[in-house]
């Protein structure tokens, strides 16, 4: 029933179970592990790390264990120190071949025994299924390498001189957390490429390894997501346009209608009568806030005092309907030479073939298309990602 895998490159097939390491897996009887590898895509199986929502191996480890888990961790970390010593690159070889036999069973074993008590301890999450994809999502992007061109940049430019080194030593690869925001918004692990907070100086050394970007977002997400909730339509134009003539009466522009709007939905204290009655905080809290935890319509409870509460709901919400809608483009371009690049907050960047190029309405109406409606959505463009102009 318990099982863990050895090593979640390709290439590498050893599984631990029952004191023994083999390299078939069987669904019938391997059904609980502690974390996804991409081995195991398309079953159906229990992954511990999701019912305790990301906590580490370490922090719900029973007590009885902890002594035998540090230990065992501690000479991990002496042979992984002997490899970076020795030069191996554990890129290109399997965890399994340099390690001893009887290290292997001994890590395994204990790595098991926290993982039953996961299962034992904790409650199946109400988002669980959405999680499971959403791992798989991001796997699929961690294992895509970034297409790195320095010689886009301007170094004449200070401040790209004085950013560069932020990228310049750091594997090519994004490496997602799901687990770091309060909210689900999506993080970038500490040796991730800082794709979330790179400077724009630096976006033009990323090029597609096909023929274009093709940046997909939706317009004033988070307010079209607070319409959602309130069960009112859509306006099918930018969000801003219409509520500056709709409810300001044509009084402001754009911009400064989208400033006055922002500054009032997340301060709890701001008051704007005419915005009040469009876009109701109140009844907000009332459908989707008890007893201090906000409940949102993708499964996830979150623990939070009032005065955030509505933020939470909108900003949950919000990132949880763009990865659903994420994931819905990454399964149709699944045999397809065209793919997701990344995702940026809100916005989902497409590495896009040529031959493809019909593909892009498609995708564009698949991404728009959300559990409460249709979203309007921006699309820009690009030959890299520092140079996207939005287009029709």
């Amino acid at each position: 029933m318990y099982f863990q895998i050895l090593d979640e490159k390709r290439k590498c097939k050893a599984i631990y179970q029952d004191d023994a390491l083999v390299d078939i897996f069987d669904p019938d009887k391997m059904t609980h592990t502690w974390s996804y590898t991409p081995h195991l895509k398309g079953f159906n199986l229990e992954y511990a790390d999701l019912w305790c929502s990301g906590a580490s191996l370490d922090k719900v480890c029973p007590e009885d264990l902890k002594i035998q888990w540090k230990e065992v961790n501690q000479r991990a970390k002496a042979f992984l120190k002997s490899f970076n010593t020795a030069k191996i690159d554990l890129r290109d070889n399997c965890l399994f071949d340099l390690l001893p036999e009887g290290f292997l069973l001994e890590f395994y074993d204990l790595k098991n025994q926290i993982t039953k008590s996961v299962f034992e301890n904790f409650e199946k999450p109400k988002n669980y299924d959405f999680m499971v994809d959403l791992t798989c999502f991001i796997h699929r992007i961690k294992n895509r390498k970034l297409n790195l061109k320095f010689e886009n940049l301007n170094f004449s430019d200070d401040k790209v001189r004085n950013s560069f080194s932020k990228i310049r030593e750091v594997d090519p690869y994004i490496r997602y957390n799901p687990w770091a925001t309060a909210t689900g918004r999506l993080a970038t692990s500490p040796n991730s490429f800082p794709i979330l907070n790179l400077n724009k100086e630096l976006r033009s050394a990323i090029v597609p390894t096909n023929d274009a970007f093709v940046e997909l977002d939706y317009n004033a997400a988070e307010l079209r997501v607070m319409l959602a909730l309130l069960g009112q339509a859509q306006p099918k134009e930018d969000i801003h346009d219409w509520i500056s003539k709709n409810i300001f009466d044509s009084k402001y522009d754009r911009d400064t209608t989208k400033k006055k709007v922002f500054a009032w939905l997340y301060n709890p204290k701001a008051k704007n009568k005419k915005l009040n009655e469009y876009l109701d905080r109140a009844k907000i809290l009332e459908k989707f806030y008890e007893d201090s935890i906000v409940s949102t319509p993708y499964g996830r409870d979150i623990e939070v005092d009032e005065e955030k509460a509505v933020n939470y709901i909108i900003q949950s919400t919000t990132s949880d309907l763009f990865l659903t809608s994420a994931m819905k483009v990454d399964k149709m371009l699944e045999d397809k030479k065209s793919k997701i690049a990344f995702c940026v907050h809100d916005s989902l960047v497409l590495d896009v073939c040529h031959k493809e190029k019909d593909l892009i309405n498609e995708i564009i109406e698949k991404f728009s298309g959300t559990k409460f409606a249709d979203f309007k959505v921006n699309v820009s463009l690009g030959k890299n990602f520092g140079s996207m102009k939005k287009v029709r």
